[in-house]
């Protein structure tokens, strides 16, 4: 099965699903999309109005990789639903933690 994320010199790079107004801040699980790509589903309770939406996903992914708030950045997709996200650090063990993270069977269709 495909990932979400890469690792990359600096750390990993993540394709995160967003979810705002989720009712919650929680990593969802791995989804493969209809089109065959892998993202990580990222539920947050901020709307998507001034970035707050984009904030809280970071801040889900650095809590959840016990990470500072400096170590994650929005790389691209800040309008999208598809973002990309760049953690800094230790990236095979950054996709580990993630992989641990994310352990259910994927789920199918979006």
């Amino acid at each position: 099965m495909a990932s979400p994320w890469r690792i990359t010199p600096e750390g990993i790079e993540v394709r995160v699903r967003a979810t705002p107004r989720g009712g919650r801040d929680a990593l969802d699980g791995v989804e493969t999309r209809d089109d065959g790509l892998p993202v990580l589903k990222v539920r947050v309770r901020a709307a998507p109005e001034d970035g707050a939406a984009n904030a809280a996903i970071r801040d889900v992914l650095r809590r959840a990789l016990g990470l500072p708030a400096s170590a994650v950045t929005l790389a691209g997709g800040a309008t999208a639903r598809i973002k990309l996200l760049r953690i800094a650090g230790d990236g095979p063990a950054l996709a580990r933690r993630l992989s641990d993270l994310t352990a259910k069977p994927p789920i199918r269709g979006a």
